[in-house]
């Protein structure tokens, strides 16, 4: 029976990564898509590598089984008339609403073609089948409070550093009568930044999960390893940049901006990447932590706070990422990249740039933030830059629209499902998790 269970459960994990790859992980690489940088398949094959190596590599060892604490696992076993049995088989029933509840409304969102954020679908659906199974009073209301704030925190914060960064390219080199000229001398700057950037975000985000049984690689060894590299990648850069635009400075001036945007092409080739890498090793666990959670409990039969993800798990998931990216990614990049304004290799850096280093501050003052939330923030930053024009209002209030209700969806979907398999699963599920 547990492996009829654990079967069941695994499919509904791999279905939620799926989705992961087809909503998320296509946000990672819009940019370069959109920027024509990459196509849509040299966009697909890059980032299944990078997620999948994030998801594997260096994916959460250990998750919370409730995600990001929303609900608390003792409020089942302080119902009254329940035993330890009865208290895991509404677990069970309701982290696999959960995952299938945040996967039917990332797929409704992808269908549509809506950037959403996993993170926020899975917590709606963990707190509503919270409410129904264990009370309000099993909801973590505070944290709760913070995915909210995140809806404003994330698009604004990411959309004001795209804006400046956008306008630092436009002043120095974009506008300037040589733009050729100007790019050999300030682009070697950014190249700087997008590096430390990339170095900072692996260390902190992608890697966060090993970095303690890396003992040498301390936060003052971390800044100084990120300072070498990115003095290292402005010299280099700035040799390589200078070979190809030296003496172009002659050109007429709309040759010249389309030899500066193909500088910006590797660049914002390797900022999408970063930001997939880092996706995989955090994001996965919105997939593999509820079905981990699920795996354990039948196993033993005990509710806990924290578990083991076996590695099979971490390969599933980040199989499953990839998938789902490959197959269907294309109309959630396609908005993204696009629809909401128009993206030039230069316009992609500095939304990646801003997007990763927005993320990178935020987490490290333990602010709460939504990537997919600070990415498109970042796109429309570099829309308003060019005006209220540069934007395409429809898609834009169509996106803010699905953030709202994404939590609540998620909720009364899983409310829903959880009901239905109490109904109808829970004395087998007690039976089961009976040892």
């Amino acid at each position: 029976m547990d492996t009829f269970v654990i079967g069941i459960a695994s499919l509904l994990g791999f279905y939620m990564a799926w989705n992961i790859g087809a909503n998320d992980v296509a946000n990672s690489m819009a940019d370069a898509v959109g920027s024509k940088a990459l196509t849509v398949g040299q966009a697909v094959i890059l980032a299944g590598i990078c997620e999948f190596a994030g998801a594997v590599l260096v994916g959460a060892p250990v998750t919370d089984t409730v995600r990001k604490g929303i609900v608390n696992p003792s409020s089942f076993l302080a119902l009254p008339d329940i035993t330890h049995e009865q208290a895991a088989a509404l677990f069970v029933i309701g982290m696999t609403s959960a995952l299938l509840s945040a996967a039917i409304w990332l797929n409704i969102s992808s269908v549509m073609g809506l950037p959403v954020s996993t993170t926020h679908s899975i917590v709606g659906a963990v707190a509503g089948f919270g409410i129904v199974a264990a009370g309000w009073s099993s909801v973590e209301w505070q944290k709760m409070a913070t995915i909210v704030a995140s809806w404003f925190v994330s698009p604004v914060a990411g959309g004001l550093m795209a804006y400046l960064l956008f306008k630092f390219i436009n002043r120095f080199i974009l506008g300037r009568d040589r733009p050729a000229k100007a790019a050999i001398r300030y682009a070697p700057y950014l190249v700087s930044a997008v590096t430390a950037t990339v170095v900072l975000a692996t260390i902190y985000k992608g890697l966060k999960n090993v970095i303690g049984g890396i003992k040498w690689l301390t936060p003052e060894m971390s800044i100084i390893i990120t300072i070498a590299l990115s003095i290292i990648s402005g010299f280099i850069s700035r040799h390589v940049i200078s070979s190809r635009l030296s003496g172009k400075e002659k050109l007429p001036v709309g040759e010249q901006l389309e030899l500066v945007e193909r500088v910006f092409v590797p660049i914002v080739i390797i900022t999408s990447c970063s930001v997939a890498f880092a996706h995989g090793a955090n994001d996965v666990a919105n997939a593999i932590g509820p079905l981990a959670a699920v795996v354990r409990v039948v196993q033993t039969g005990t509710v806990l706070q924290k578990v083991g993800v076996p590695f099979w798990v971490l390969v599933l998931g980040g199989f499953g990422i990839v998938m789902g990216l490959a197959t269907f990614g294309y109309r959630v990049m396609k908005t993204v990249g696009t629809d909401i304004t128009e993206i030039t290799p230069s316009r992609g850096v500095a939304a990646d740039l801003a997007a990763t280093a927005t993320v990178l501050i935020c987490t490290r003052l333990k602010l709460p933030i939504s990537t997919t939330h600070t990415l498109v923030g970042a796109i429309l930053g570099i829309g308003l830059a060019r005006g209220l024009g540069g934007i395409n209002k429809s898609v834009t209030n169509r996106i803010f629209g699905a953030w709202f209700i994404t939590v609540p969806a998620a909720a009364i979907i899983c409310i829903f499902l959880f009901l239905l398999g109490k109904m109808y699963f829970f004395d087998y599920l007690t039976q089961v998790c009976t040892k």
